[in-house]
């Protein structure tokens, strides 16, 4: 009889040479990169199901240790893209997955450019970084936890990956139902229920009318293969308007954009601190990914058409959700709004139609998906200590948690954009794009910088500064309740990517230059 401990020893050595395998296939053939970042999440997964449930810690491991080797895989498609071709690269044609049919029509088509890439690259980093701070935390249903992670890694890069309109449909909503599972089970509090109902009803009903949208362009065009409809499809200017509007409810649901941004504020505060950080950091970001990839080249006249439409929606979003954001009393509340504010400074960025608003979109997308995560990983680490996230009962943190503090100040400047981090790239280059559109939607999207200060800066004071609070209400305070070593190495990656992409930016720009120059002449084709 093989015992628990020598069970567990070989399946992490069966683990390790799959993941060693994989890493030669990748140095040395480049053509299958993607369904291998794909599908190795879904294998650490298969893994961990197979698994004893007592043995929490092996199972714990598989996980970090799959999301980590994929996180190296994705690095590679950084290292080896070629930042001067506009065209998807490390394309594969997946005919295998039907071989009763010949047919080219049924063809699916997996790629990279560079606009995916650096979506794929936070998704890896961040469901890694999720894992690693879930380590202490999670013991109820651990094994559903993880496997719900793995498959959710998996959907997300193939929503990145796809180029098929209706695959990315399928791929899109699964998103869903692993993050519904995280908030019903792992959540916090008894609203967690309807915090799940409302993710899911919301973003589904919107993108019900993406799914008619992408029927119809099948009825009418013959596919659904991206790259075809991008080079051949002409709709007129009528059904390109109602197109563009079932896109539209969708994609917005998700970034969110008023008034259908309700779901995100219940998700946030009922999720887990993980649940959180993949919310903001990654979920939010399907809705710009869905603008720049589909709706401003397939709609280009009904992108104008629409054009004051969005920017209302803009700009309301950015004041509204910052005005809120100052009232709230709930750690992770306050957050949330913030998230809707950026967001929507980044769809001023997407609908300036110009390479520097386009790249300053992107690049404040992946700045907000390293800031926003820290903040709620920041939540994270006192809720774990202290049980509450009422801003009430925090006070003087400085004085017995000093590092926490300093990672607390420098993720709140870079909440308000200060020079040198990776925020104030991304929004001054929105504003200098915007600028050459629209000088008064530029002005009162500013004011999202201003608003910002006053909710970073205050929920700091309140939070880091003053007297301590000892035995009152929730808080019991000791002097070792500073960070740990490994939520400091959560931290770091987060640190060192705000901090690269603010002071050097270029490396992030260089291989978005090309696509978006593409992409802007489709914009305006």
């Amino acid at each position: 009889m093989i015992s628990l401990v020598n069970f567990s020893t070989v399946f992490f050595h069966i683990l390790i040479s799959l993941g060693i395998t994989f890493l030669y296939h990748f140095v040395f053939h480049f053509d299958s990169i993607l369904s291998l970042l794909i599908f190795l999440p879904l294998l650490g997964a298969f893994i961990i199901a197979w698994l004893p449930s007592e043995n929490q810690t092996f199972m714990k491991t598989v996980g970090l240790v799959t999301t980590g080797i994929t996180f190296l895989l994705s690095l590679g498609l950084w290292i080896n893209f070629n930042k001067s071709i506009s065209k998807f690269q490390f394309v594969e044609v997946l005919n295998y997955w039907f071989p009763w049919d010949s047919n080219s029509s049924t063809s699916l088509y997996l790629g990279v450019d560079g606009i995916s890439l650096f979506f794929i690259l936070l998704t890896t980093l961040l469901i890694f970084l999720c894992l690693l701070s879930s380590w202490e935390n999670i013991h109820t249903y651990l094994k559903e936890y993880l496997i719900a992670f793995l498959v959710l890694e998996s959907l997300l890069l193939g929503v990145f990956m796809i180029l098929d309109l209706l695959l990315f449909y399928i791929l899109f909503e699964g998103t869903l139902i692993p993050m519904f599972i995280m908030i019903l089970i792992w959540g916090s509090r008894e609203r967690k229920i309807r915090a799940a109902t409302m993710l899911f009803l919301y973003t589904l009903l919107g993108s019900v009318f993406m799914l008619a949208a992408i029927l119809y362009i099948f009825w009418s065009v013959g596919t659904t293969d991206y790259q075809v409809l991008v080079a051949a499809s002409s709709f007129s200017p009528f059904e390109e308007r109602l197109l563009w509007l079932a896109f539209f409810l969708s994609f917005a649901t998700k970034v969110p954009m008023l008034p259908v941004h309700i779901w995100l504020p219940e998700a946030h505060v009922e999720a887990p601190t993980a649940g959180s950080v993949i919310l903001a950091g990654i979920l939010l970001k399907l809705g710009t990914y869905g603008f720049l990839r589909f709706s401003l080249p397939l709609f280009p006249e009904a992108n104008i058409y629409f054009l004051p439409f969005v920017y209302t929606l803009s700009v309301l979003g950015v004041i509204y959700t910052s005005l809120t954001a100052i009232r709230q009393t709930d750690f992770k509340r306050i957050v949330a709004y913030t998230s809707v504010a950026h967001m929507n400074i980044v769809m001023i960025g997407i609908y300036s139609f110009n390479l520097i608003g386009l790249g300053g979109s992107i690049l404040q997308s992946i700045s907000h998906g390293f800031v926003a995560s820290a903040l709620f990983l920041i939540i994270g680490v006192v809720y774990d200590r202290f049980h509450t996230r009422l801003i009430k009962y925090y006070s003087g943190l400085v004085h017995f948690m000093p590092l926490y503090t300093i990672i607390f100040l420098f993720f709140t400047m870079a909440n308000i954009a200060l020079p040198g981090t990776s925020s104030f790239v991304g929004e001054f280059l929105i504003l200098t794009g915007s600028l050459k559109e629209n000088t008064t939607v530029t002005f009162l999207g500013a004011t999202g910088m201003v608003l910002g200060g006053a909710y970073s800066l205050w929920l700091f004071n309140r939070i880091v500064y003053g007297n301590l609070k000892k035995d009152e209400g929730h808080l019991h305070l000791k002097y070792s309740y500073d960070i740990n070593r490994r939520e400091f190495y959560v931290f770091l990656p987060l640190i060192l990517g705000t901090l690269v992409m603010g002071i050097y930016p270029k490396i992030f720009l260089d291989p978005l230059d090309a696509s978006l120059l593409n992409l802007v002449f489709q914009c305006k084709s």
